[in-house]
């Protein structure tokens, strides 16, 4: 495994990381099993990021991430979230008040089972609150020894700034796939000037770029997918064309598509960390090995051309979620 370093000032960590997984897994289900496993085994392969929030799986990924890693605490950097919130009538909110940033982290470390958290992201930006406010309560956290570095989700370009102003900020989390580049045009150059890491999630495409989905019909019924435009009949059709271009490097290389995938995310620069998420062993050692994939210039730049910004279909969020990114 490879390591990289999370933005100007923060820890080093595994090339690719572990995000959550898809597929949520409840107390006692035999799939905690399979997860606890995954754990391990990512692990003995050298990843040591482990992405958590406190809204996945309504809190239980915290609690079954803590207890997989409870016996190897000193070997996993542990990123978890706040702020992403359901409100009473289904729909998403935020919250962003320095009293519920304390209240959350709390809750956090209790879940996790953890005496300090690794990186506490905002997981999206409270709009209502100023953003000086929010990093403000984070930043207390630090001095509290509760947290050790601090990060944003899903923020724009000048809520990053106004952010690191007020308290240093070490990484960013968003999206980052070749199906969705648009954080070329401004987040990735201003993490750079601002000496911020990147953390790419859903660097698959949310599957897509594995080349296991050909139709709607590959994803499960209820599967949250298929409410996400790029999968909708209309536009699914076009994308999976554009994996078919990365099948054929794939299949020159000898590698999995979800390899070659990854492996262009990881060339675009030193600062970017991906997260793949998965709660299964069989995933693991093919993303692992992903970080050891050298594509040549030509394949970078071939699928850079096919994967051109606007050249998939369909939006990477529905519109009313849109609304809560990139503020």
């Amino acid at each position: 495994m490879k390591y990289r370093r999370l933005g100007r000032n923060g820890p080093q960590v595994s090339a690719a990381g572990m995000g959550r997984g898809s597929q949520p897994i409840r107390f006692g289900d035999p799939l905690e099993t399979e997860f606890n496993a995954a754990i391990r085994l990512a692990l003995d392969l050298g990843v040591n990021f482990f992405d958590s929030s406190d809204a996945y799986w309504g809190g239980r990924h915290e609690v079954l991430l803590g207890r997989a890693l409870k016996a190897q605490r000193n070997q996993a950097l542990i990123a978890t979230k706040f702020g992403n919130i359901d409100l009473p009538d289904g729909k998403k909110g935020t919250n962003g008040h320095p009293e519920y940033v304390a209240a959350c982290c709390e809750a956090s470390l209790r879940r996790l089972g953890v005496d300090v958290i690794d990186l506490y992201y905002l997981h999206r930006v409270d709009p209502n609150v100023p953003i000086e406010e929010t990093i403000g309560a984070m930043a207390q956290l630090i001095s509290q020894g509760k947290v050790r570095f601090i990060g944003i989700c899903e923020a724009g370009s000048k809520t990053l700034r106004r952010a690191c102003r007020e308290h240093p900020v070490t990484v960013l989390q968003t999206e980052y796939s070749l199906w969705f580049r648009e954080v070329e045009l401004d987040i990735l150059p201003t993490c750079r000037e601002l000496g911020v890491g990147y953390v790419a999630y859903a660097p698959l495409g949310r599957g897509l770029l594995t080349g296991n989905i050909k139709s709607v019909d590959d994803l499960p019924p209820g599967d949250r997918r298929r409410n996400n435009p790029r999968f909708k009949p209309e536009n699914l059709a076009r994308n999976v064309g554009l994996v078919r271009e990365l099948e054929s490097i794939a299949v020159r290389n000898q590698v999995a598509p979800a390899q070659v995938a990854l492996a262009w995310v990881l060339a675009q620069g030193e600062d970017i960390v991906p997260i793949p998420g998965t709660s299964h062993a069989r995933n693991l050692e093919q993303n692992a090995a992903a970080v050891e994939l050298r594509l040549s210039a030509d394949d970078l730049g071939h699928l850079s051309q096919v994967f051109a910004i606007g050249a998939g279909a369909g939006e990477r969020y529905p519109a009313h979620v849109l609304k809560g990114v990139g503020i």
